[in-house]
């Protein structure tokens, strides 16, 4: 009956579990004692996250997961906890693009340079005028849009717009002098030719009778 017994409070014993003291796991309670000393000798607790980190492995830990960083664009100590929201959007030399040109740019001088390039106007293909660019979503809006929601585009631009422009007119070239006929030329030596003639016969006659 004792050995029954004994039997019993050993298998009693191997289902049962035990609370670590150092590392509060739940640990076989035919361990806890080795366990025990093993833990409290090469663990340590971290004390900035709670983790159970190997004593030689703990400066390590330290640096990797919760020492402070040194950001190289602003030169400021962060924690590393507030890190991935500087980075994001604290830090002031993070780069950032315009929302009008989309030039990239430190976070500290977007500021000012919005206010410059948000005042510049482009020429609205729909009803034809100069915008800020500042003003050019609400130009759209309140200017383009019908009461379906769609962009109206037809009672913006005035009709002398909507038309072609005329062809370019060309330059008429100026009428070139007709020549003349071949039988005009024909009659024309005659008639020289014939009053060389005549002269001829005259001035002819007239020596004879001196």
């Amino acid at each position: 009956m004792a050995a029954a017994a004994a039997d019993s409070d050993t298998a009693a014993a191997v289902g049962a579990m035990s609370t670590c003291a150092h590392c509060q796991r739940e640990i076989p309670f035919l361990n806890i004692d080795l366990h025990s000393v093993h833990c409290a000798r090469n663990l340590q607790k971290c004390q900035h996250c709670g983790e159970m980190i190997p004593r030689k492995l703990m400066d390590e830990h330290y640096d990797e997961n919760h020492a402070p960083i040194n950001c190289s664009l602003c030169k400021e100590t962060i924690e590393r906890e507030s890190w991935d929201l500087h980075k994001g959007e604290k830090c002031p030399q993070r780069i950032v693009a315009c929302e009008y040109c989309e030039f990239e740019l430190p976070a500290v001088d977007l500021h000012e340079h919005q206010d410059v390039c948000g005042n510049r106007t482009e020429l609205c293909q729909t009803c034809r005028k100069y915008i800020r660019l500042r003003e050019w979503t609400g130009h759209e809006i309140q200017c383009h849009t019908n009461s379906n929601g769609s962009a109206d585009t037809s009672r913006a631009i005035p009709e002398r717009e909507l038309r072609p422009p005329p062809p370019p007119v060309r330059q008429a070239r100026p009428a070139r002098p007709a020549h003349a006929s071949p039988h005009k030329r024909l009659l024309f030596t005659i008639a020289v030719t014939g009053i060389a003639v005549m002269i001829g016969s005259i001035l002819f006659q007239r020596d004879e009778g001196f």
